[in-house]
């Protein structure tokens, strides 16, 4: 008889609650080794939303193309190109391609035959992308409304002559009740959800775009996705966290942008106290560097003045957030960030500044608020702005909620199914070995730098027992925005003050470090993905951050394959540069395929002309077989459990447990 440890004993008595005989463990055995044979759910890796929510929206729903492929795989035979893309609107956007059905078709008998044979190839659609999950987990994704009848539809079989009529009576039970818009939309949201088993995003979804709120909440109710934060995402989750130097950039790059409504709309943030504050200082400075990138202005006089308002404010704050970060740098010595102080070396009556012993002409010299013998003093009108839209960001609910969102569903790295995922880089030396960076006197490098990072991230936001620990961690938030050590940035500098203030555009030049062309070599990338144990013939690095320049012939398959960068540009402000709308990643069970997109429209010229992202594919690597649940991380998960049960089999047999009567309530997969 196998030799069992107490430890051993000890825990196959807990699992013995949930499985209590033999019958039971047996079952779940049969139920874990089927799961292992079935094939691997779709990943999707998106990057770099930036807040333009109607075309990560549209990603979304349309799994970067995998709905389309699906359509035309089942009906390419059936359906032409026309009647295909039609089903694949309704699929995108069930809720207004029905209103516009309605609007063409009047003859309430043709309505019927619609809803009869949409119905039915939606329910072929939604058969097909089912059928890699256990009955169980399609269970799960069903609304409670139609859970029955839509398991009813996809189980049984239409060969069968009686079944085709059983299926028939429901289809048309469900329209003459009614209930058919109702029931497209179940269904339609159900096919998305199962297309895609589990989303990735590598990071940034604030900034520059309008609505990273909107991209929250949808992603805050997801049914099953991570995040590794990008230097944006981790800008705002320390303004949360009450660091005034975050507050002050992000409300600097939403004026920039021309998204005060982001702020003020969105989360409630009162941005009052530095209307006010502007309009009093800088009311009759024309602000001309600081006049906001809006794609589409005001017009009309009332316009223009709303434009210059905010030209005002982003100056305001501007002042403000160099004169916030001088105090941290002067508190953090140890980030070595000194040259980063330039307000102090500006001659206003000369007009130009001296950096490095070279004096650079200014094209600005109009500081009401700099005080020549202590520029980095804040006015007690400043210090007033200051305080309140602190108390504005940390008392924001909505924020908040958002805030927890990223922290409960992600951190700085991760690694899943052989791939390493992070948002920007791994500080590291011009030889290629890892670069130790210290912290607090100690030293890390590699994982444990960004899981070091991901630490004090969280001690930031959740607070600790050392007041001075979490002021440090507070203070590195905003170094991890902009430090030339962050994993998060990595370059020499951000150069936020140089493209304000000086006109030689070589300062505004910002060093990479080296990883960003180190990880072109296959060694170097093989090296990282040993510092962070991954395993497996078909391992990656997939990163965002830096946009691919496609225009100039850059690829974003890097490395001899190991490395993946896919932040094409979903920000509309980088779309001159890269020529293209972004790329994503998909994951299915026979290999990757990388997705590039040109720009979206509108959702209404989707639902009205059908017009969907135009995507190019292109197979980045595809596996010499059809990659099973086995396959996979959840696979070695499944593995083990398998093993502590068959443990459990042999000390029911054997009579170290005795089986009982009592059955648990058990939940299947």
């Amino acid at each position: 008889m196998e030799t069992i440890t107490k430890e051993e004993l000890k825990y196959l008595n807990l699992l013995s609650r949930n499985f209590p005989d033999i019958a039971t463990a047996s079952t779940e055995i049969i139920n874990l080794e089927a799961i292992l044979n079935l094939p691997k759910g779709t990943e999707h890796f998106l990057a770099d939303l930036h807040g333009e929510y109607e075309a990560f929206q549209h990603v979304l729903r349309n799994a970067s193309g995998t709905l389309k492929r699906k359509v035309r795989e089942i009906f390419n035979e059936t359906l032409g190109i026309r009647e295909q893309k039609e089903l694949c609107t309704l699929l995108y956007y069930p809720e207004q391609k029905l209103e516009l059905v309605k609007q063409e078709i009047d003859d309430r008998e043709e309505m019927r035959d619609w809803y009869f044979v949409t119905i039915n190839r939606l329910v072929r659609v939604c058969r097909d992308v089912s059928s890699k999950y256990t009955r169980s987990k399609v269970h799960k994704a069903l609304p409670d409304d139609f859970s029955y009848i839509i398991q009813e539809l996809l189980h049984e079989s239409t060969s069968d002559p009686n079944k085709q009529a059983y299926v028939d009576v429901i289809v048309r039970t469900i329209i003459s009740t009614g209930r058919a818009d109702d029931f497209i939309v179940a269904l339609a949201t159900v096919i998305q959800q199962l297309t895609i088993d589990r989303l990735h995003i590598l990071g940034d979804v604030f900034d520059r775009g309008q609505s990273p709120d909107k991209i929250m909440d949808l992603l805050c109710g997801y049914h099953n996705f991570d995040i590794q934060w990008g230097n944006h995402d981790i800008l705002w989750m320390g303004a949360a966290s009450g660091n005034d130097c975050c507050i002050a950039n992000v409300i600097r790059i939403a004026m920039r942008y021309g998204n005060q409504s982001v702020l003020e709309d969105g989360y409630g943030i009162n941005l009052l106290p530095l209307a006010t504050f502007a309009m009093d200082c800088y009311g009759d400075d024309p602000c001309e560097r600081f006049q906001p990138s809006i794609l589409n202005e005001p017009s009309g006089e009332n316009g223009h003045s709303a434009v210059q308002l905010i030209a005002q404010m982003h100056k305001a704050i501007s002042i403000i957030q160099f004169k916030l970060e001088a105090a941290t740098i002067e508190r953090r010595p140890e980030f070595a960030m000194a040259d980063r102080m330039l307000l102090g070396k500006v001659d206003c009556e000369r007009g130009v500044l001296v950096m490095n012993g070279k004096e650079y002409e200014m094209t600005d010299r109009n500081f009401p608020t700099v005080d020549a013998s202590d520029p980095y003093k804040l006015t007690e009108e400043e210090e007033l702005v200051v305080m309140k839209l602190h108390k504005s960001f940390v008392g924001s609910e909505k924020l908040r909620k958002h805030m927890e969102c990223l922290f409960r569903n992600g951190c700085i790295y991760k690694v899943v199914n052989g791939n390493l995922l992070f948002h920007a880089s791994i500080p590291m030396n011009a030889d290629g070995t890892l670069k130790e960076v210290e912290l607090r006197g100690k030293k890390y490098k590699g994982e444990s730098l960004l899981k070091k990072a991901g630490a004090l991230i969280r001690e930031a936001y959740y607070g600790g027992d050392d007041e001075e620990e979490v002021s440090f961690a507070r203070d590195y938030v905003w170094y991890m925005w902009c430090g030339k050590d962050s994993p998060s940035f990595d370059k020499d500098k951000m150069a936020t003050f140089e493209r304000y203030f000086l006109k030689d555009k070589e300062t505004y030049k910002e060093e990479k470090g080296y990883y960003y062309t180190l990880r072109n070599e296959e060694e170097v990338c093989d090296m990282i993905l040993d510092e962070f144990n991954v395993k497996g013939q078909y391992r990656h690095i997939i990163n965002g951050h830096i946009p691919v320049k496609t225009l100039k012939g850059e690829n974003p398959v890097k490395a001899n394959g190991k490395m993946m960068v896919i932040d094409g540009g979903f920000s509309k402000a980088y779309q001159p540069e890269t020529g293209i709308a972004g790329y994503t990643l998909v994951y299915h069970s026979r290999g990757f395929q990388l997705v590039q997109h040109e720009p979206f429209t509108s959702i209404t010229q989707a639902v009205e002309e059908g017009i969907d992202i135009k995507s190019t594919y292109q197979l980045v690597e595809m596996t010499n077989h059809r990659m099973m649940v086995k396959d996979t991380d959840m696979g070695e998960e499944l593995r083990s459990q398998i093993e502590d049960l068959k443990k459990l089999l042999n000390a029911y047999r054997t009579g170290l447990l005795n089986e009982s009567k009592w059955r648990p309530i058990t939940n299947k997969r």
